[in-house]
């Protein structure tokens, strides 16, 4: 068992705590497999009511994946990336099938593979302290570990905004939008986590005895100009409709998008409508894992992790400065099929359910 999980048993309850808080709990591919061979064993323990899914000590539930890991393997052959994909994704998919309760505490920071080991989950606790973004676009990448299907799905056009500028929102918009299922202070969450570990039968109606009015959702008050002004699925209608505006809000926005790698938000916004197609969340997945293992060859990847990671310079030098340079020429083999002996498929558990290829 890796040191970089906190795996144990309590009444019942499986614990599964993220354990490297130096690195805000970023998942590495023997943490995700270790959470999978976790979770095939309790499925089918009948002693295991529920799940529970939280971050030992640090500043943040999750911040992605292990991006170092990713950027060095996409400088060589990419295998350890796409074996860290694959594997990332199953763990996913697992999480998003599972039949027994999950609820996973997204106190503080929740970002990119932080997003996927969650939103997945029955249940979502945020708090005033959560902090979420899918940031992929500003780092040459995409919002991927289900992002595709999640984002799709928030009201209106906030899934759109999210993917394309890497906004951040916070514990009260997550619950507005329904990212979180419930919203409890910090300062309350140890007290409900031990009611749990007592009473795991009565996990669903313990949250919403915890669940607490969140304070105003800004978010809320912006999703007019969001729907209105991210209304399509092009990006250069999308900046020709913020530059038609003379808010500072659609200021802000502009100046966010001006960052971001032209390439990887048009691939997000095509992502995004797949995405939202289809019907089988097994389907995404397989879908995400083709982007990724030919997104991680682009220049765009290795430029944006160089620019924002590591030199910390924060002025990426992006292959294709334009978005209307960016042609569905360049687009379009990102999301073709791989070879079927490449292609993701989900873990041998489940594929009774996954449709042949």
């Amino acid at each position: 068992m890796t040191d970089q999980l906190l795996i144990s048993i309590d009444n019942g309850v499986g614990r599964i705590r993220l354990n490297r808080p130096r690195a805000i709990h970023a998942l590495t591919t023997e943490m995700c497999s270790a959470i999978i061979d976790a979770l095939l064993a309790w499925r089918t323990d009948e002693s295991i009511v529920a799940v529970m899914l939280d971050h030992a000590e640090g500043r943040g539930f999750c911040a992605g994946g292990d991006i170092a890991m990713i950027a060095s393997s996409a400088k060589g052959d990419c295998s350890e990336a796409e074996r860290f994909f694959f594997t990332e994704y199953r763990m996913n998919h697992l999480l998003f099938v599972y039949e027994k309760p999950i609820v996973a505490f997204i106190d503080g920071i929740v970002m990119g593979g932080g997003v996927g080991i969650s939103l997945p989950c029955r249940y979502r606790v945020a708090s005033e302290r959560t902090l979420f973004a899918m940031p992929e676009t500003g780092i040459g990448l995409f919002p991927d570990v289900g992002g595709g299907w999640f984002l799709p799905r928030l009201p209106g056009r906030i899934g759109t905004w999210l993917a394309a500028t890497g906004a951040r929102i916070d514990g009260a918009d997550c619950a507005a939008i329904g990212l979180a299922t419930h919203y409890v202070q910090s300062r309350r969450l140890a007290a409900l986590k031990e009611r749990i570990l007592r009473n795991p039968d009565d996990l669903p109606a313990l949250l919403d005895l915890a669940n607490e009015p969140p304070y105003v959702s800004r978010l809320i008050a912006q999703k007019h100009d969001i729907d209105r002004l991210f209304a399509s699925d092009d990006f250069e209608d999308i900046l020709a409709a913020l530059r038609s505006d003379s808010s500072a809000w659609a200021r802000e926005q502009l100046a966010a998008l001006s960052t971001k790698s032209p390439q990887t938000v048009k691939v997000a916004l095509r992502q995004l409508v797949e995405g939202a197609a289809f019907t089988d969340f097994a389907d995404n997945m397989r879908n995400e894992y083709r982007i990724a293992c030919r997104a991680i060859r682009r220049p765009d990847f290795i430029e944006g992790v160089r620019a924002l990671i590591f030199d910390k310079d924060n002025e990426p030098r992006w292959q294709h400065e334009r978005p209307e340079d960016v042609t569905d020429e360049i687009i379009n083999p990102l999301f073709a099929p791989l070879p079927v002996s490449e292609e993701w498929i989900p873990l041998p558990e489940l594929e009774a359910n996954f449709p042949a290829l």
